[in-house]
């Protein structure tokens, strides 16, 4: 009995060897394997199942690459934050370019506009002090306060003569626009007129005509001719108005003026005036 249990028990041994030596065979037939013996690990086998890729060696361009990019990194990481610093509005740093040209009173006057206007470039007889009165809602000529200075500049996002400067192209361009064009031609009446007076006298009127419609308004100077021979001593406002409406809707020739229509007196006075001036 003892000796057919251990011949059974033998033969069981061989069969799962050969059955070993079997796998090993066919393993180590397709080069999957190095070694069946550490059957332990059943890993092994199948971290083997590939053959293992080489590692290229990096070149002398990957490692000026690499360098590089980390380099870039590095400067991003320090220097972006210092960007969007400068990039934002601060209001800090408006109040203290204000004070540059107001001094110790809350306003800037006559002579910090001179400087003003020197320090961004522009006369101070250019247009485009006129749009940026507008955009601070500047109440009198020659003057911005604190509030107007504070409240336009942030609208603008300007804190700095840089800034300003690089935004004078953006303002000259608002005059294009028609709509911005006649607030702003109806903002300048009430700009320029003495407060105490609800008209414009006709020197300062005639200025103000020149600065926004010199260029664009080819019967200007024959226009503003026929105001220095005339009576008029001031513009109020519906005649300053009307002369907007005038120099955008009726032709050179004066051909489709209608005399009967609503127009007030002073311009059937100048169209009267210029064609008998043609006449002669």
């Amino acid at each position: 009995m003892h000796s057919d249990a251990a011949n059974l028990q033998l033969n069981s041994h061989l069969t799962t060897l050969a059955s070993i030596h079997k796998i090993h065979h066919t393993l180590h037939r397709l080069n999957l394997t190095e070694d069946v013996g550490q059957d332990s690990h059943p890993s092994a086998c199948c971290s083997r199942a590939m053959p293992p890729r080489k590692k290229r060696r990096p070149s002398a361009g990957d490692d000026m690459s690499a360098k590089k990019s980390r380099q870039d990194s590095v400067f991003r990481k320090h220097e972006t934050p210092q960007i969007r610093e400068e990039e934002t509005f601060s209001s800090k740093r408006c109040l203290e370019w204000f004070y540059e040209y107001a001094g110790c009173d809350a306003v800037v006057g006559p002579e910090g506009m001179e400087k003003f206007c020197e320090d961004i470039g522009v006369e101070p007889e250019n247009v485009v002090m006129l749009v940026l009165a507008w955009k601070l809602d500047a109440q009198s000529m020659g003057y911005f306060t604190l509030q107007e200075w504070l409240r336009g500049m942030g609208s603008l996002q300007c804190d700095s003569t840089e800034r300003l400067r690089n935004s004078l192209d953006y303002l000259r361009s608002v005059l294009n626009d028609s709509t911005s064009f006649k607030l702003i031609y109806r903002y300048a009446f009430d700009f320029a007129r003495e407060k105490d007076q609800r008209s414009l006298d006709l020197n300062t009127a005639k200025c103000m005509l020149g600065l926004l419609l010199g260029k664009t308004w080819p019967l200007f100077p024959v226009f503003n001719q026929f105001l220095e021979q005339s009576k008029y001593k001031v513009i109020n406002k519906d005649q300053w108005c009307n002369v907007l409406e005038f120099s955008r809707t009726i032709n050179l020739d004066l051909s489709n003026y209608d005399e009967d229509g609503a127009w007030p007196v002073l311009l059937d006075e100048f169209v009267e005036w210029y064609k008998e001036r043609q006449m002669s």
